[in-house]
């Protein structure tokens, strides 16, 4: 054993690669991980999603519903990914300027951590729900005032997203593919790009993701409006890792029979696609079954979040769009998803030459506890870790160890010591949450 990891050595490292396992946390300080591959089928979404080559099935989350039993218990349940509805979006966290406000996002976010659940921001940079003091703004002190807000946003949560949706709704409906008329669009053409990069230099090790709705129909001038932005930011080396297809389907708005050919247009640009928003007019199975196909068809597409849990908590409550009816019954769409889920087929490695983790408890004692990390696929690889602060490492063995900038992201690299590393994790009064398995690159 090493006595400290060892320090990081200037900026890390973006890590642009394929996230995978990181539901396989530590369940309970002497319980099991949870680990795809089991034999029997999975009876959760979350679990079942896991199984294929570590995907997730989230939702989004409203914090103010934490305190119901009924809600908290299909969340608990069934999902590995979540994302803050309101609460992280400009007017909740910035609703004075320079006076950030954190306590409901960081509310569910512990929430999720605690429980081993991926976390997706939303969002950084949107014209919409902008506190009264932005919408006044305008040119360079507009800009400007954007760029400290992602700044100012995506550091405080380094280390806890997973991904984040750093640009939202940025086009215009209709057939001419152009961008949306907002006092973010005036302030000059770049400022899509001023945000990601800016995002990047915060937290350089989330996904950077670009977000929209109306996206889905391959044929759409606003789909390949927003392919063309995602082509020319991968040529020029903007940094974005990830496409988010909201996926509202209703009315004239509804499933697609391109819906794959999106999917994998998209990937094909080297980008992950994630479906973000899903609910669905009174909740077909065939529809719901159909995206959740389409989307293992596609292995770059690394998971579903659907727009919250019961039809009752669902901004289209009267539409009935959701996998769970008010008094929180699973419909027939449930088990339509659960069976695609379970039918779908696991990779053995993550696409892209990447590698796949297991992690085991070790010994508990008062204070810290211990974890071991085995690597499959790769004789050589890169895994990172987040921790939840203020739990410290204070011991790595087997690897090579370095930090980000907070210390809340733990990257270890082989170091020719075999393929099984472990770390200690000094508490600190929180006793609840447990390192997660952020990334494995091979390589």
């Amino acid at each position: 054993m090493s006595d400290e990891p060892a320090g990081t050595a200037g900026r890390p490292r973006r890590l642009r690669v394929v996230l995978v396992t990181s539901t396989v946390g530590l369940l309970a300080m002497v319980g099991a991980a949870v680990l795809p591959g089991t034999a029997a089928a999975a009876s959760t979404l979350g679990a079942s999603a896991a199984e294929r080559g570590g995907r997730y099935f989230g939702t989004a989350v409203a914090a103010n519903k934490l305190n119901d039993s009924a809600y908290t218990t299909i969340l608990n349940r069934e999902f590995n990914q979540v994302t803050p509805e309101n609460e992280m979006k400009i007017d909740a966290t910035e609703p004075q300027q320079g006076q950030f406000t954190y306590g409901n996002a960081d509310r569910i976010v512990q929430h999720a951590l605690s429980r081993g659940m991926r976390v997706r921001g939303h969002t950084l940079a949107w014209h919409s729900q902008q506190p009264g003091w932005m919408q006044a703004m305008s040119g360079s002190a507009l800009r400007n005032a954007m760029l400290n807000h992602v700044t100012q946003v995506a550091t405080h949560f380094r280390g806890k997203v997973a991904w984040w949706d750093v640009v939202n709704e940025a086009y215009a409906d209709g057939g001419s593919g152009a961008r949306r008329d907002s006092n973010l669009q005036r302030t000059g053409n770049d400022w899509i790009e001023a945000a990601f990069r800016a995002a990047d230099q915060a937290d350089p090790n989330a996904q950077l993701c670009y977000n929209d709705y109306n996206i889905d129909n391959w044929n759409d001038a606003k789909t390949q409006a927003v392919y063309r932005m995602v082509q020319d930011f991968k040529n020029r080396g903007v940094p974005i890792d990830c496409v988010g297809l909201q996926s509202h389907f209703t009315g004239g708005s509804n499933y697609p029979s391109n819906y794959r050919t999106t999917l994998s247009s998209f990937a094909a640009l080297g980008v992950d696609v994630h479906i973000t928003e899903l609910d669905i007019r009174n909740a077909p199975s065939d529809a719901y079954r159909n995206v959740v196909n389409d989307c293992l068809a596609v292995s770059r597409c690394k998971g579903i979040t659907v727009w919250g849990i019961r039809d009752s908590d669902s901004w289209r409550s009267g539409e009935s769009p959701l996998l769970f009816d008010s008094g929180g019954n699973k419909k027939p769409a449930y088990n339509a998803v659960l069976t695609a889920l379970n039918n779908g087929t696991a990779p053995t490695t993550p696409p892209g030459g990447g590698c796949t983790t297991s992690v085991t408890p070790g010994t508990v004692w008062g204070d810290r506890y211990n974890t071991s990390v085995t690597v499959s696929g790769a004789s050589t690889w890169t895994v990172v870790v987040a921790i939840t602060r203020p739990q410290t490492v204070s011991t790595t063995w087997n690897g090579s160890a370095s930090w980000d900038g907070g210390n809340s992201l733990l990257t270890m690299r082989s170091n020719g010591s075999g393929n099984t590393f472990g770390f200690t994790t000094m508490m600190n009064g929180n006793s609840g949450a447990r390192p997660q398995i952020r990334s494995c690159t091979a390589g």
